[in-house]
C-alpha cells in the first residue's frame, strides 16, 4: 500500500470542506425537518414500508408460480404471502403497525441497556464507565418510550430518523471545519 495514500486523502478532503460543510448543514436541516414532523414522518416511513413489501410480496408470489416444480415453490410462495400480508397491514394500519415496531424497539433497548449496565458491573471490559453509561441511556430511554406506548408510536420512529440525520451531518460539518484547517498542501 502506497504511504502516500492517507496524504492524498487529506488534500482531497481539504479542497473539498465546503462541498462537505454544505451536505452537513443540509443533512442537520433535513433531519431536524423529519424530527420536528415526527408523526408524518413515522406514518410515511410505515407506509413506504408497506408498498415496498407488498412489492416485494407480489414478486416472490410470481416467482414462485413462475416455476412451479421447483423444490423452493411452497417456501418462495410462503415468504411473498407474508410480505405481502404484513405490507398490507402497514398500509392499511400505519398507526397500528408503527406502535407495535415501536413497542418491539422499547424492548429491543431495555434488553441491549440491561446487557450494557450488566456487562459494565460484572464484566472486565475496556471502557466500563462509557460501557455503563451507554446502558444507562439505552435502558432509560426504553423506559421512555414503554410508559409512552401506544403513543410513543406516532412519533418515536420519525424523531429518531430525524434525530440520527442530524447528528450525522453535525459529524461531517466538524469533518469540513477540521480539514478546513489543514494546510493545503496536506
Amino acid at each position: 500500500m502506497d504511504g502516500h495514500q492517507p496524504l492524498l486523502a487529506l488534500s482531497e478532503l481539504h479542497r473539498r470542506w465546503k462541498t462537505f460543510l454544505f451536505v452537513g448543514i443540509a443533512l442537520i436541516v433535513l433531519g431536524l425537518m423529519l424530527a420536528s414532523t415526527a408523526t408524518v414522518a413515522t406514518l410515511l416511513s410505515v407506509l413506504l414500508l408497506g408498498v415496498l413489501l407488498l412489492i416485494a410480496g407480489g414478486a416472490m408470489i410470481a416467482h414462485a408460480f413462475s416455476a412451479p416444480r421447483w423444490s423452493g415453490f411452497f417456501l418462495q410462495l410462503l415468504s411473498g404471502l407474508l410480505y405481502g400480508v404484513v405490507g398490507w397491514l402497514c398500509v392499511a394500519r400505519p398507526g397500528v403497525q408503527a406502535a407495535v415496531l415501536t413497542l418491539l424497539l422499547a424492548i429491543s433497548l431495555l434488553v441491549q441497556g440491561g446487557v450494557r449496565i450488566g456487562a459494565a458491573l460484572v464484566g472486565h471490559v475496556d471502557g466500563r464507565g462509557v460501557l455503563l453509561l451507554s446502558g444507562l441511556l439505552t435502558f432509560v430511554l426504553g423506559v421512555m418510550i414503554w410508559n409512552q406506548w401506544p403513543d410513543s408510536g406516532l412519533w418515536v420512529i420519525g424523531l429518531f430518523a430525524g434525530l440520527d440525520l442530524a447528528f450525522y451531518g453535525l459529524w461531517i460539518v466538524s469533518l469540513a471545519l477540521a480539514v478546513r484547517q489543514l494546510p493545503s498542501a496536506a
